[in-house]
């Protein structure tokens, strides 16, 4: 078998092997070249595997975005898609040759961390990622969504006004970029997605009315993509907004929608405050609790170093990284938000695999949780408690972004 990159000739085979893979057809993409999901593929960051006889067999690419860390820094990273081996070929090593060969490529970028959607949840353990941010579905009967009067002052003074999707693309780009640079989890939308309409909607040119948020000013701060079915439910793509006041604003708005039996909101964060803002409580039935991003770290001390920390202390971390067959004790220190990280041969405060580390990054999970489960291993008294108060973040960290 031999891996080999891929160039824009190969394009054609690469989307069609992926497709055979998942037992699929490739749409037709539009005269331009988009309106596909696959139409912003970097095609000098795939892979191909092939057969002894030369025909392809398997398939991985990369995509160069952007990931905010928190505490605000924004780091570029490879977001791995478009892998899949075919179904007569699997259960031979495909699979494990080409992630070896993409983790190699990526480190060679000089990219300290790789991150993916899985599509299958057993899958991406074995090669180092762990489940790092979360979603959720939100679903508030019409009739039920009535909001609180705010108790602490909600002052808005925006207005919310209605355009089609086809209408507004460059609004969209430029509130989505402010809004994911403010966002601990989220990643980069590049330009070319927005303008070959890759992905889904609001990215995907199909037909949606958008809600667009102005501030007093006329400036755009936020929007809210949307359609209405036949069974009365207006489903809500994402919402997007700069700070909460303005997701409030977009949420009465929807909420308010004539000939609508339901409001359904795609991708909230677990720890958002919606429910908060109803009357009733209760009404906003939870639902589709899901992992979303997952992590990879593949520079321990490049990755810790980077994002910020919102407490003082001192960690020794034993990670285990058994797919690259490499282990490292590196002792983890933080002062004002800043942190080093060198190599130690102090006692271990927490042994882990990498990809437990990978969960943790983002501050989405608790450390104490995967010593809970059984994953990670605590080797003193307190140890959890401290690797809690280290890697929590200034909030639950989310990704809207589907690659």
């Amino acid at each position: 078998m031999e891996i080999r990159p891929t160039t824009d000739e190969d394009l054609g085979v690469f989307v069609d092997t992926l497709h055979t893979a998942f037992g699929r057809f490739p749409e037709t993409p539009a005269e331009d070249g988009g309106g596909v999901w696959w139409s912003a593929f970097e095609m000098d960051r795939g892979l191909l595997a092939l057969a002894e006889d030369g025909r392809p067999v398997g398939t991985a690419n990369a995509y160069s975005f952007e990931l905010t860390l928190p505490g605000g820094a924004v780091v570029p990273v490879g977001g791995v898609s478009a892998v899949g081996v075919l179904p007569s070929h699997r259960r031979r090593g495909v699979l494990t040759a080409l992630m070896r060969r993409q983790l190699a490529e990526l480190r060679a970028r000089g990219e300290f961390l790789s991150v993916l959607l899985a599509s299958e949840a057993t899958i991406y353990g074995r090669y180092g990622y762990g489940p790092a941010t979360y979603t959720g579905r939100l679903t508030v009967p019409r009739h039920r969504a009535a909001l609180a009067a705010p108790r602490a002052g909600d002052a808005d003074g925006g207005s919310v006004e209605v355009l089609r999707r086809a209408e507004c693309g460059g609004i969209l780009e430029e509130v989505y970029d402010r809004y994911r640079r403010a966002t601990p989890g989220a990643l980069s939308r590049p330009h070319r997605w927005w303008t070959r309409g890759a992905g889904q909607p609001p990215v995907a040119p199909a037909p949606r009315h958008v809600a667009v948020h102005r501030d007093p000013d006329g400036v755009p701060d936020g929007y809210a993509s949307y359609s209405l079915g036949e069974d009365g439910t207006l489903t809500v793509d994402e919402t997007v907004a700069t700070d909460d006041a303005v997701f409030t604003a977009l949420a009465r708005f929807l909420l308010g929608h004539d000939l609508v039996d339901r409001v359904a909101f795609k991708h909230v964060p677990s720890d958002h405050p919606l429910r908060w803002r109803l009357a009733d409580f209760r009404a906003a039935e939870a639902g589709g609790d899901t992992d979303w991003l997952w992590v990879r770290l593949l520079d321990v001390p490049g990755a810790l170093t980077a994002r910020g920390w919102f407490a003082d202390g001192e960690l020794v971390l034993d990670v285990d990284d058994p797919f690259l067959g490499e282990r490292g004790r590196h002792l983890l220190t933080v002062r004002d938000g800043r942190a080093e990280c060198v190599p130690t041969d102090r006692e271990p405060d927490l042994s882990l695999d990498v990809r437990d580390l990978g969960s943790v990054y983002l501050g989405g999970t608790a450390p104490s949780t995967l010593v809970r489960a059984g994953h990670v291993r605590a080797r003193r008294p307190g140890a959890a408690a401290l690797a809690d108060a280290l890697f929590r973040g200034e909030r639950a960290p989310h990704c809207l972004h589907w690659f």
